[in-house]
Formats: structure tokens, sequence, C-alpha cells
């Protein structure tokens, strides 16, 4: 007998006159703001200047809501090149259907862009923006509350997620509850955002081993909640698509942390390529907020200053120097 449930919204769109404002859409956003936020908290606390991550982000999140498409069309082709599909469909992104790996590859080309054109590492960048990664898509996950889709299979656990008959999958309409998978994921996801944050403050991770510890915690919890998804998708080897797909994207993390630590251990100095760190500005300039003002701080150990030579005598100025902040 259900004693308790968690029902699902009556409705996942609003109107602000003829505009719709839709639930997905919301959390979607509230995720990036999040991961943005954090994210650039944590570069400057790398030493980089504040900012930085919104202009990369620019060009990686356009590439990675591209990628995230894809990947949903692309796995899931009976939604758009079936009988029943329509390949106009797939231009409909606000009803759902977005996938973390196509946003992963495409968002981190759109990142090595942005970074190119920063002057930043782009491991460096992967490494501050990792806790958040995961915080926008524990966030993004209560859009398919709203949408009421990528629910799990039956169930009468407390728990239990209600779903309405018309979005129940065919074979499953005398059943009224579900694993609630988005609140699986999403607290999973928080959790992996406080374990990454924590192991790197303690083993100051870098080149790459914060973000490859995100994507292995993530794809890890990720195998078990996809199986208990019953919405279609293709089982190459027997298997999930997803899940054959964390697996081994959990195998290469893992490798690529063991193999990163042997080959360059320790943290970058710097989060600029060289040649790329900003300038410093002298105190007769007084505009330490422009492109060439402020100091460039390490995030950890010894603090790395530059200074910049005066017309009168060609000593470096003490004025330019910053104490380091705490990681954040």
């Amino acid at each position: 007998m259900l004693l308790a449930s968690i029902p699902s919204p009556d409705q996942g769109i609003w109107y602000l006159g003829p505009v719709p404002i839709r639930a997905y859409a919301l959390c979607i956003v509230a995720g990036a703001v999040v991961a943005l936020w954090l994210g650039d908290r944590r570069f400057q606390a790398r030493g980089g200047r504040p900012g930085t991550v919104y202009d990369i982000a620019v060009w990686a999140i356009p590439f990675g809501l591209v990628g995230a498409r894809l990947y949903h069309v692309v796995t899931t082709p009976e939604l758009y090149f079936g009988a029943d599909g329509s390949l106009v469909d797939a231009l409909y992104v606000w009803q759902g259907g977005l996938g973390i790996w196509g946003a992963v590859a495409f968002g981190g080309i759109g990142a090595w862009i942005g970074c190119r054109r920063a002057g930043v590492r782009l491991p460096v960048f992967a490494d501050a923006v990792a806790p958040g990664i995961v915080l926008a898509q524990g966030i993004g996950r209560w859009g398919n509350w709203f949408n009421q889709e990528l629910f799990g299979r039956p169930t009468d656990l407390p728990w239990a997620l209600e779903i309405d008959p018309a979005n129940r999958p065919l074979g499953y309409a005398e059943q009224a509850t579900f694993h609630p998978t988005f609140l699986y994921e999403s607290l999973w996801d928080i959790g992996v955002a406080i374990v990454v944050i924590v192991v790197d403050r303690r083993r100051r991770m870098g080149h790459g081993r914060a973000f490859a510890l995100y994507v292995a915690l993530y794809t890890l919890g990720r195998t078990w909640i996809e199986e208990l998804r019953i919405d279609e998708s293709l089982h190459p080897l027997g298997i999930r698509l997803n899940v054959f797909t964390s697996l081994v994207i959990l195998v290469l993390a893992l490798a690529y942390i063991v193999v990163s630590a042997r080959l360059r251990p320790g943290r970058e100095a710097s989060p600029y390529r060289d040649g790329s760190e900003p300038a410093l500005a002298g105190p007769e300039s007084g505009d330490t907020g422009s492109d060439t003002g402020g100091s460039h701080r390490e995030a950890a150990g010894d603090v790395s200053t530059a200074t910049r030579a005066t017309p009168a005598d060609g000593e470096a100025s003490d004025s330019t120097k910053q104490s380091r902040p705490e990681e954040r």
C-alpha cells in the first residue's frame, strides 16, 4: 500500500502575455547561473582575473547546448526519424531532451576556443568549473520533473513519483507511481560537487584532474540511475546506451587521473599560458581594474607576483603586490 508519494507539477509552462515561460528552461538557466558564479570564484582563487569564466562561457554554453541536443537526437532516432517522428521536433529544445555527453564534448570545443582567445590554460579552466557544471546538471534535472519525463520503473516506495496517465509509457498505463530518477541524479550531483570541492582543496588537484574526478563520480552514479529508467534507448552489446557510455568514460577518467598525477604532479603555477598573463599596471596608472591592471595570484603555496619597472629607477613597485585569496 502506497503511504506517500511525490506529486508531479500540474503544469510546466506559464504565460507572460503571449510569451511562454517554461519551467524546463528556467531550470537550465538557473543551473548555468550557479555554474558561472561558482566557476568564476574558483578561477579567481587559482589566480585568474574576475569575469574570465563568463567570457569563456560565451563560447562554451552555445556549443554545449547544440552538442547536448545533437546527442539526444542521435541516441533517440525513433523520435525524429521514425514512422511517427518528425525531424522538425529536433528543434524544440524546450520540450526536453539534452544529452550530457554531447554537452561536454561540444562545450569542451567552445571552451577551448574561449580559452585560446583569453590566453587561459584549458585544464585550469576545466578544474575551476567542474563543481559548478555538476551542480548545474543537478538543478537542470528538475526540469524533467516539470515535464514528467525520464522517470524510472514503477515503484510503491514512499518517495515514488506520481505520473499523469498521459505521460506514462506504453505498457505502464495501469502504473501510477515511478522511481523519481530526476531526484536521485540531482542529489547525486550535489554530492559529487561537494566531493570535488573538498578533494581539490585538500589534494590541490591540477592539470584537469578535478574535472576528471567530477566525470568519474558522475558516471559512477549515472550507471545505476540509468538502469532504473524505462524510456526508449539504444542498447549496444545489450547494454543501455547511456550506461555503456558512462562505463567507458568512467574508465577513461580514472585512467587520466592516475596517468596525469604521475606525469604532471602538483598544480599549474598560473592559469594563463606562457606569455598570456595579464600585464600589471603601475601605481601611477590608477586603473587596477582594467585589462592591463591587477595582479596575478597563485592559489596555492608560494605567491607568484610580477613587477613593472618605473621610468625613474627601474625598481619594482610594492603596491603591485596583493595577497592571494582563499580557495573557495
